[in-house]
């Protein structure tokens, strides 16, 4: 297994005239948008961003999610030693 030592941000994108809220969800080797879902808390739509993002680069590993310095969003990072 590969140690993915990247951290994810998320951060929520407000509605626009053609597109609903979005949660998106960066690392250094790329980023995922998907819709908010009303059905979760700001907590797991923020997971579920970043969980999109661990699926589509394979990652594997506990990530842990915690706020971000500028207080708009969550950072996830892998928990789990080499």
């Amino acid at each position: 297994m590969t140690f993915i030592t990247q951290a994810i941000e998320t951060r929520y994108l407000g509605p626009t005239n053609t597109k609903g809220g979005r949660i998106k969800a960066t690392a250094w080797a790329g980023s995922v948008t998907v819709g908010y879902d009303h059905a979760l808390n700001s907590d797991g739509n923020h997971k579920a961003a970043a969980d999109a993002l661990i699926a589509k680069m394979g990652w594997q590993g506990k990530f842990a999610q915690g706020g971000n310095a500028k207080g708009n969003g969550y950072v996830f990072d892998n928990v789990e030693g080499a």
